[in-house]
């Protein structure tokens, strides 16, 4: 009798396990909030993605579609004017990456600090990000007038430079509209920028300036590999923000004068709505698709690479 006793003491009891039911009402709870979501994003972005992509290999007429196959992506390679948007979008996006980054960390670096009247400017700096696209390039086609009447030719008759023809010439357009999307890039890049460099230890300021370290090299040894993850965030936005532009060359030039300033978008859009031609028209879009794959996924793969 005592033998028993001992053996179903020393006897391990079993793990207690939950009902079934008890543990998939987390997870039942979390995807029925998530189901409406879900589907407006199925119905919306993926069902789309897919028909673009079939619609991408066809050459769609009101009547009837034919399949063609890679046709519609042979003209595109074998098209100047794809050629010429492609370039023009490659352009836009590095001016644009390489103008919001420099001058948002310039200002972050200006405006960072516990000063209490910076909210003020962090506020008014961040303005642009927060304005309809569409009023924003409205203003500043009327600041383009490229007439002696236009707000900037006023201002460089101020300091004795002739007016310049901005968005109507074909030297210009591309740059000009660069211009108004690095100002109004930089503002969202500065605050994210404004983010890292609270996160920075200050001691790491002090103990530097402490050992005789000038600004330069707080900068370049302390600063500068603390924001190295924001930096590449920041890269890969505004990188796919410039090669996705369009509403910025649709308002100021709709891709004028004489093509000097089409982008990828802007062609698709007119390929698709205004030519009806839908089949090259998608297949431009995935290619657009593809080219912003490949910069995501090299930027991570670089990344990675850097921080190992």
């Amino acid at each position: 009798m005592t033998s028993t006793l001992t053996r179903a003491k020393s006897r391990p009891a079993a793990p207690y396990q939950r009902p079934v039911m008890a543990r998939w009402r987390g997870p039942l709870m979390a995807w029925a909030f998530l189901a409406p979501a879900l589907v407006l994003f199925l119905y919306f972005k993926f069902i789309p993605m897919i028909t673009g992509l079939v619609m991408s290999f066809q050459e769609i007429r009101y009547i009837d579609t034919t399949w063609v196959g890679f046709d519609n992506y042979a003209t595109i390679l074998s098209d100047d004017a794809f050629m010429s948007a492609i370039w023009h979008s490659a352009v836009l996006a590095v001016g644009t990456t390489a103008g919001s980054l420099l001058l948002g960390f310039g200002f972050a670096l200006l405006i960072e600090g516990p000063a209490k009247y910076l909210w003020f400017v962090r506020t008014a700096a961040f303005l642009p990000v927060v304005t309809t696209m569409a009023a924003v390039a409205e203003v500043w086609r009327i600041m383009y007038h490229p007439g002696d009447t236009g707000l900037l030719n006023t201002i460089l008759g101020w300091v004795a430079l002739g007016p310049q023809p901005f968005l109507a010439s074909e030297d210009t357009s591309l740059l000009s509209i660069m211009g108004m999307s690095i100002w109004r890039g930089t503002p969202y890049d500065m605050m994210v920028f404004l983010a890292g460099l609270v996160g920075i230890d200050r001691t790491l300021y002090e103990a530097s300036a402490v050992d005789g370290a000038s600004i330069w090299h707080r900068l370049r040894h302390i600063t500068l590999p603390a924001l190295r993850p924001v930096f590449w965030i920041l890269f890969t936005l505004a990188a796919i923000r410039g090669l996705r532009v369009f509403v910025e060359v649709y308002v100021l030039t709709n891709g004028g004068p004489n093509g000097s300033s089409e982008v990828l978008m802007t062609l698709i859009y007119k390929l698709g709505f205004q030519s009806g031609e839908l089949g090259i028209a998608s297949a431009g879009g995935i290619v657009l698709f593809v080219a912003t794959l490949v910069l995501t996924v090299g930027v991570q793969l670089m990344r990675r690479r850097q921080a190992a």
